[in-house]
């Protein structure tokens, strides 16, 4: 006994002594059932974290802890989500999806208009093939009177810049067999044709092609004679041509006559000193009419001297792009001439768009009388002047449409029209009286064309 004894408190001393090297060896003591006193001591492994056997309560409270914190998350996402809905954020996705589908759907309806439109083009761009070939093949057939010369055609003194200078050019020559040449003798008024008598317009006769344009500068612009030519210079056949397709309009074609003009030779090209506004110019007493680029100025310019003669400020006149034809073009202020003299056809803001007529003094562009309409601009195509009175088309693009309306300045009425009118190539641009030959100048749709008028008294 004594030695167990000394065994134990020997083992007590030496697990003290280790005990100052582990802190944590303990020493316990305790009675077995027995009633035998027993001492454990209890020392940690310096070399196992655990004992085998043991780890899997530990292991237990780790997946244990690992549910309890996925439970935890799981909840937190519901609770978001009920969250989310409560507050308006889900309508609100729901409304940004049907906010594109509904870009989707109008992007695919305009596609599918714009497929019809070009689908229509296609059509139209045929029909207009068939016609030209048909025309073409027409032409081909009539008999050819060519008077030939031993030195040839003369070129010398036009222009190369006129696009159809170049006789030898292969697309002149295939332009040459759409055009229908016309005699200068054909202008000419008969001799029975009293040109002092003014009537009402009774009728409009089908147009008669001259010249078609071989560029798409030539899309639309002005071509005319003068019905009053002043001095010596130029003649009531000389042809006169503006092409107003481009950012810079200044040139000026003059041609001998109207088959030079159908053959394509200039005679002459003049730079004007200014820019012109569309296609509202017109040619009187040997002076160019014109409306300068982005203004509602009125210039003059002296065909003869090549100079600027006058200028006049359109007081209120609307300018481009504030009161148009219904084609557009830039087409506020319309020049035109008749039997009683020169004319603009324009809106103010104080007629709220409605044509408004004055006659102009030709030397000095000054105002003689105005009247205001109730014809609104943009309603109508084009408008030219007979005999005092405002005549308006009711279509550009139409190949029948009609004289929709008719102003008398004499005695201040409007009424309404229905003469038969014919946009033979479904895009006129510009159209202007000629008094002196009893002619409509239309340009329609790279087309040079003329229409003869029928006038009756004007109280028949």
């Amino acid at each position: 006994m004594w030695l167990q004894v000394s065994f134990l408190c020997l083992s007590f001393l030496t697990l003290s002594s280790h005990s100052q090297v582990e802190d944590r060896a303990s020493l316990r003591r305790s009675n077995d059932p027995t009633g035998r006193c027993h001492y454990t001591f209890t020392v940690a492994s310096p070399q196992e974290s655990s004992c085998p056997g043991s780890s899997m309560k530990s292991e237990m409270d780790g997946v244990l802890s690992r549910l309890t914190l996925l439970e935890a998350l799981v909840s937190g996402l519901i609770a978001g989500v009920d969250g989310a809905t409560g507050s308006g954020v889900k309508p609100g996705r729901d409304e940004g999806l049907q906010t594109a589908f509904a870009q989707v759907t109008g992007e695919r309806k305009q596609l599918q208009q714009d497929k019809e439109h070009l689908s229509w083009q296609n059509q139209e761009l045929q029909r207009r093939l068939s016609e030209l070939s048909q025309e073409a093949e027409s032409l081909r057939q009539m008999p050819c009177h060519q008077k030939h010369t031993s030195g040839g055609p003369q070129h010398e003194g036009r222009p190369a810049s006129d696009p159809a200078y170049d006789s030898g050019n292969g697309s002149y020559q295939e332009m040459k067999a759409e055009v229908t040449e016309v005699r200068a003798s054909r202008l000419i008024p008969d001799g029975n044709h009293n040109l002092s008598d003014c009537g009402q317009l009774l009728s409009v006769g089908d147009p008669v092609l001259h010249r078609k344009a071989d560029s798409i500068t030539g899309k639309y612009g002005v071509w005319l004679q003068d019905p009053d030519p002043q001095g010596s210079v130029y003649t009531n056949k000389t042809v006169w041509r503006i092409d107003t397709v481009g950012k810079d309009v200044r040139q000026l074609f003059a041609y001998e006559d109207i088959d030079q003009f159908s053959r394509g030779f200039p005679m002459k090209v003049l730079l004007l000193p200014e820019p012109v506004e569309s296609t509202g110019a017109t040619v009187y007493r040997g002076s160019l009419y014109y409306q300068r680029k982005r203004s509602r100025t009125l210039i003059r310019y002296d065909l003869a001297s090549e100079s600027v003669a006058a200028r006049l400020e359109l007081p209120h006149a609307g300018f481009h792009g504030q009161y148009p034809y219904s084609w557009g073009g830039y087409t506020d202020i319309d020049l035109a001439v008749d039997e009683q003299g020169l004319w603009a056809i324009y809106s103010t803001s104080k007629a709220k768009g409605a044509i408004v007529i004055s006659q102009l003094d030709p030397e000095s562009l000054g105002m003689k009388k105005s009247w205001e309409t109730n014809i609104r601009k943009n309603t109508v195509a084009n408008a030219f002047m007979v005999c005092g009175r405002l005549y308006t088309v009711a279509s550009y693009i139409a190949l029948n449409t009609t004289i929709n309306y008719v102003y008398d300045t004499a005695t201040g009425v409007r009424r309404a029209a229905a003469i038969p009118f014919k946009n033979k190539y479904r895009y006129n641009s510009m159209l202007d009286y000629n008094h002196a030959h009893r002619k409509l100048y239309a340009w329609d749709n790279f087309h040079m064309v003329t229409y003869d008028v029928r006038l009756g008294r004007a109280n028949s």
